[in-house]
């Protein structure tokens, strides 16, 4: 299964860290919105890969634009994607920060099987005054859960976690 994580991970790495996690089960490639593969003027070409991770740290509650403004420039395709965040705070369970780049995907075609997030280190305002929230985390359990969850992937029995 040809696989690519598109990530943005631009704060602390943690979600590069888990975005490697993933691609180690699913023997995928960890590229930048900027690094992916452009065809044409329409945006990106992604349908040579038969999965396609999005994932990016939350700011504000949002997803990164750089991931957002990417994910609005790829072409249509009939393909399976999943997203997955880190982020300081819980996602809201009315408004799931995860929610607009599952819409843009599934927009463009895309049959969006799961989502993953899991907590991170955040120094983000307001928590750059006490030193950052979550300061070991993505740890030892959250890559694991990241490993199981992409591996749910790879066997066709996701959940969102």
């Amino acid at each position: 299964m040809k696989t690519l994580l598109v990530c943005s991970s631009v704060s602390h790495g943690n979600t590069r860290r888990v975005a490697e996690a993933m691609a180690g089960v699913l023997d995928a490639r960890v590229v930048a919105p900027k690094d992916a593969a452009v065809a044409g003027p329409t945006g990106s070409d992604l349908a040579g890969y038969d999965l396609v991770g999005f994932g990016s740290g939350v700011f504000f509650q949002r997803m990164h634009p750089d991931l957002l403004g990417f994910a609005r420039t790829v072409a249509a395709s009939s393909g399976r994607a999943f997203v997955f965040a880190t982020s300081g705070l819980p996602q809201l369970p009315l408004a799931p920060f995860t929610r607009p780049l599952v819409r843009i995907l599934q927009g463009k075609g895309f049959a969006v099987e799961a989502t993953f997030t899991c907590r991170a280190f955040d120094t983000g305002a307001p928590f750059n005054l006490i030193g950052g929230i979550n300061k070991h985390r993505p740890n030892e359990d959250d890559l694991t859960a990241a490993r199981a969850f992409a591996q749910g992937l790879a066997h066709g029995s996701t959940t969102t976690a």
